[in-house]
């Protein structure tokens, strides 16, 4: 059964890293195969605390995603990033740096893709009034969205799954990677000056271009937009309070997607639409995999391994491209 369940896990993993087949058909695919052949069953898979899937995990996300979408129909980012295009005054690093920046701090608490989903046609818009190729800024953004969603909990969907496991608050995180992450990102502005320098051609001329943008008509509702940054301001904060209040992350999630539904004006189905169900199903989906692998002892036997390979040290364990 161990040769089988490795089998699934292994055909499953390739067919999603080639994309021939939607990764999350691969993924529901797979897990069905599990559960129908026995290697875990429903008991497992549903309602195990040690292998079956992570429900805190799938929560949080579907709470913060109800909460990213209502922030996202707001035109918050759109204005963020016009705004800081005309502080820059046009000088394409200083353009791309705020950006970068914007994009790096909105992933602390929003989705990865979706952060950059929200800057980039913003981005590709001021590219084009000032003549700038925008796959640069693109990748500088990208980068940046990866290196900020590790500061916090929430920032990246495997720091939640990491955090559930381990025991870990949203304090851990932000107290021992959040300080990384600040120096990082200095690090990293200076490498985007350095591995881009030369698509960063000041023209003054196209300046009027830029300042002609109008940030104030990016923001489609005023009202929500005020709502939604104090419910997400509120939000953090028990966050923060989470270990002290004894509350899991994902109840605090859940509670403040409700309070943002109670207290504007859109309504559940609108609330819920903008979720990326996909995600959600193709992370459990998962879950239910790796729980197979444990059933059979394919984890426990290949923890065992990269221990004794490792002699025991731990950070040699935890990079495991080392070799003792």
């Amino acid at each position: 059964m161990t040769v089988v369940a490795v089998g699934v896990f292994v055909t499953t993993y390739l067919l999603i890293a080639s994309e021939k087949v939607n990764r999350v058909a691969a993924a529901l695919g797979g897990a069905g195969v599990m559960l129908a052949l026995g290697i875990i069953d429903s008991e497992h898979a549903f309602f195990s605390h040690e292998s079956g899937i992570d429900w805190n995990v799938i929560f949080l996300l579907l709470g913060t995603m109800i909460i990213v979408g209502t922030i996202q129909q707001t035109g918050l980012f759109e204005y963020l990033a016009i705004w800081s295009a005309k502080r820059a005054r046009g000088r394409p690093f200083r353009i791309m740096a705020t950006f970068v920046l914007i994009t790096a701090i909105a992933s602390t608490v929003l989705n990865n893709v979706t952060t950059v989903l929200l800057i980039a046609p913003v981005t590709v818009l001021v590219c084009e009034r000032l003549r700038l190729r925008p796959v640069p800024f693109l990748i500088a953004e990208v980068m940046a969205s990866n290196i900020g969603g590790i500061a916090t909990l929430i920032g990246d969907p495997p720091n939640i799954i990491i955090a559930g496991r381990a025991n870990l608050s949203f304090n851990d995180f932000l107290i021992h990677l959040a300080p990384l992450v600040a120096l990082l990102m200095v690090g990293y502005l200076g490498l985007c000056r350095w591995l881009f320098r030369r698509e960063f051609t000041y023209r003054p001329e196209l300046l009027d271009e830029i300042m002609a943008l109008k940030e104030r008509e990016a923001i489609r509702d005023r009202r929500l937009l005020i709502t939604s940054l104090v419910v997400l301001v509120l939000v953090i904060g028990a966050f923060v309070l989470s270990s002290a209040l004894d509350i899991e992350p994902s109840v605090v999630a859940l509670l403040g997607a409700g309070v943002l539904i109670l207290v504007t004006k859109i309504t559940a189905e609108e609330a819920v639409r903008e979720v990326e169900w996909p995600t959600l199903v193709f992370f459990m989906a998962l879950f239910v995999m790796v729980g197979g692998l444990i059933q059979v002892g394919v984890i426990e036997d290949l923890s065992r391994f990269v221990t004794s390979v490792t002699a025991g040290r731990l950070f040699l364990t935890t990079m495991p491209a080392f070799r003792s």
